[in-house]
């Protein structure tokens, strides 16, 4: 039975599933490792701040953004209404700003500076504002962005070898956007029919989605795994 998903990390059938759908687990948790990473740069690090950092980017990009990207254009195809789809998005956020004025007091009031470029560039990825939802901005916004304030939020430094590393992440993040890209593509627009010829055999739909989805999959946990790897140095 072929796979008809509109990503290979989404349940289908059920209201759970497309909830389930909606947080993008693989990406978020991709996504989310680049502020420990950055985090873990630092020469102390304090795992209270380092917990409130990936809560309010757990809540503002895993849901709110993803929540608000899906009222947008639907690219999961889910059957959440538009009404509840705009109040995770808008709440998420909120409860994401909420953290950062928590923040404000004990860490510095430069986060709400922070939590403010965060919520703007999550924002216009979802809504597809131009370059937000181009190739770079989405790396800068989803790569760049989560690392450099890991390591300020523990340092209230950026130096340059910091900006070497979230140029990595940006990197990764387009790799990533070069990757799923096109498997989005064959997932959602094409049928059952599609096939590659290159001569000696045939691929069919199913193969050509792993020659972009098996590289994801590994991608995911090999950016999750440098991230433990890099905390580990701090126990």
């Amino acid at each position: 039975m072929s796979d008809r998903r509109p990503a290979f990390y989404a349940p289908t059938g059920s209201l759970t599933g497309d909830f389930v759908s909606l947080l993008h687990a693989p990406y978020t948790l991709w996504h989310l490792s680049y502020v420990p990473i950055g985090a873990a740069l630092a020469a102390e690090l304090d795992w209270f701040i380092l917990g409130g950092t990936l809560v309010a980017f757990a809540v503002g990009l895993g849901v709110g953004a993803h929540a608000l990207d899906e009222v947008k254009s639907r690219p999961l195809g889910t059957r959440i209404s538009d009404r509840a789809l705009w109040s995770v998005g808008i709440g998420a956020m909120l409860v994401s700003l909420a953290i950062a004025v928590i923040g404000s007091f004990v860490v510095s009031p430069w986060v709400l500076l922070w939590a403010i470029a965060g919520i703007f560039l999550a924002v216009g990825y979802a809504l597809e504002w131009p370059f937000l939802h181009s190739d770079v901005g989405f790396g800068l916004a989803w790569g760049a962005f989560p690392l450099l304030v890991g390591y300020w939020a523990q340092t209230m430094t950026i130096t340059l070898p910091v900006i070497v590393m979230a140029a990595m992440a940006c990197l990764l993040s387009l790799a990533q956007r070069a990757l799923s890209t096109p498997a989005r593509f064959v997932r959602r627009r094409t049928g059952e029919a599609v096939t590659v010829f290159d001569g000696e055999r045939s691929w069919d739909r199913g193969q050509l989605l792993q020659t972009w989805e098996k590289p994801l999959r590994l991608l995911t946990w090999t950016t999750v795994t440098l991230a433990i790897g890099l905390l580990l140095t701090h126990v």
